[in-house]
């Protein structure tokens, strides 16, 4: 099983950035899709952004703000992070679909379609 290993998170004011990053454990990992979800203290897991074959798909909360990229073989998975609220703060985590692939656009994949996923990585948003 593909490990995946996220980094970057901290402490910023509102209105700095991040950059998240989300590694495999492998050179190549074979993905249709992947995803960065969140999770807020006392609040569901949520979807902020998915990169697959037919592109990028962000939440409402985050879209013009964050950007997700990935390199070529998928190895590293990027969430840029801009102009971040308190609202933003919380566990970030790193998703990916080990290679299974679902007869849906990547941009609607839940939970359940993620096969992988890592330990999260903490951002605070300070006023």
């Amino acid at each position: 099983q593909v490990r995946l290993l996220e980094s970057g998170g901290g402490s910023v004011h509102t209105g700095g950035s991040l950059r998240l990053s989300c590694t495999a454990s492998r050179d190549r990992y074979n993905a249709y899709c992947m995803a960065w979800f969140r999770q807020a203290p006392g609040k569901e897991r949520e979807a902020v952004a998915f990169i697959g074959s037919d592109g990028t798909t962000y939440s409402d909360a985050v879209k013009g703000r964050f950007i997700i990229s990935q390199t070529a073989g998928k190895k590293n998975t990027y969430l840029q992070m801009n102009n971040l609220t308190i609202e933003d703060a919380g566990m970030y985590y790193c998703a990916g679909d080990g290679g299974r692939w679902y007869p849906r656009i990547c941009g609607v994949y839940g939970e359940a379609d993620f096969h992988d996923w890592g330990q999260g990585t903490q951002v605070i948003v300070s006023s």
